[in-house]
């Protein structure tokens, strides 16, 4: 790597990472306002809401990474023209050096995204949830008071008769009323916390389950043994994706092992490298639009920043409208800004022909 080319890749990701740190410190700041109310309506402290704050960042650092990558590449190049670097560049005929910069970047940008997407992210979300679980049982736990109704989040109650020796709760009634379509309450002689491979569980034993159905009819079934997740009961959203909370390593190596290659899996992993995609398209966007000096003295520029944040919305949009079915769809406008990016640079990269001025030879007057 020659020196002007490590000098630009310094350049630019000085100004992305400057501009990733300013907004993932503005999001986290965001992230703990957000989750104050719920982490300290449970009891929890001060450590656990850093925590869980921390724990979402990856989530949606992945969605505005590549605009600090785009808005980082657009404001190096535009530093570099009001300082006349870019002219003097393209004039000492070293545009490849250049380029060569400006692909290092997407390189580095595409491994760092690909390296949240597939690993940091998934696991963030599994250690998220596993803390949240060991909160529920701890929530669980301190509201279970004999003989008073208690609601634990939302409109879910709870009773018990009381606290056996061996520490089971005896007379467990839990009402679940959040999904109006689907009531369900559970009723059962004895009950346990205890956890398995999955989380914690309320292991309820010699009961009966009282279920509604979308159509107003009641059903009923009983049982020996029933082990109710404590997420069931604790959670506004109690259904969790485990995919989401799987690295791709993981569900790489499960499919190999199980030679079941499901259309879940392969939306998860394309869904996933999608994001690279997007880098790539847009710093290419970005090189066309800024990478080529102009002499031409304009009264108003287009802020470069606008124009990354309004190509990122209009990508999202036609990637959510997109008619094409299956994982196909998630890339959908990734590949069509990559296209339309590749071909406006391409043709910013064309050669100009010098025009041809005929000179006319001057008569002489006899």
């Amino acid at each position: 790597m020659s020196r002007l080319t490590r000098y630009l890749l310094r350049q630019f990701s000085v100004e992305a990472m400057a501009l990733f740190a300013v907004a993932t410190l503005l999001l986290f700041l965001i992230q703990l306002l957000r989750l104050f109310d719920s982490i300290a309506g449970r009891g929890q402290g001060l450590i656990t809401l850093i925590g869980q704050a921390l724990l979402g960042i990856p989530s949606i650092g992945i969605a505005f990474l590549y605009i600090c990558l785009g808005i980082g590449l657009g404001r190096a190049l535009r530093n570099m023209q009001g300082s006349s670097e870019l002219a003097i560049i393209h004039t000492s005929h070293l545009l490849p050096g250049l380029l060569r910069a400006i692909v290092a970047y997407i390189v580095l940008g595409v491994l760092a995204l690909l390296l949240i997407a597939h690993l940091v992210e998934p696991a963030a979300q599994r250690t998220a949830s596993r803390w949240q679980a060991s909160i529920a049982a701890e929530l669980v736990g301190r509201s279970l008071v004999p003989h008073k109704f208690i609601s634990l989040v939302g409109d879910v109650t709870v009773s018990i008769g009381g606290r056996a020796p061996d520490g089971a709760v005896t007379a467990f009634f839990a009402d679940d009323s959040r999904n109006p379509a689907t009531r369900r309450s559970y009723l059962a002689e004895r009950a346990y916390i205890a956890q398995d491979a999955r989380g914690y569980v309320l292991q309820l034993h010699n009961g009966v389950v009282q279920f509604q159905t979308a159509d107003k009819e009641f059903g009923e079934f009983s049982f020996d043994r029933y082990d109710l997740a404590l997420d069931r009961l604790t959670d506004e959203k109690p259904d969790v994706d485990t995919l989401e909370e799987k690295t791709s390593i993981e569900l790489i190596s499960a499919a190999v092992a199980n030679g079941d290659w499901n259309d879940d899996l392969r939306g998860a992993l394309i869904r996933r490298s999608a994001e690279a995609l997007r880098v790539a398209a847009m710093c290419l966007l970005v090189t066309a639009l800024a990478a080529f000096p102009s002499g031409a003295r304009r009264r108003f520029e287009f802020p470069i920043e606008l124009v990354v944040l309004i190509v990122a919305f209009a990508e999202r949009g036609f990637t959510a409208a997109s008619p094409m079915p299956g994982p196909a769809g998630g890339i959908t406008g990734g590949l069509v800004l990559l296209v339309l990016s590749i071909a406006l640079l391409l043709w910013r990269l064309r050669p100009i022909r010098p025009r041809v001025v005929r000179v006319r030879p001057v008569r002489s007057a006899a």
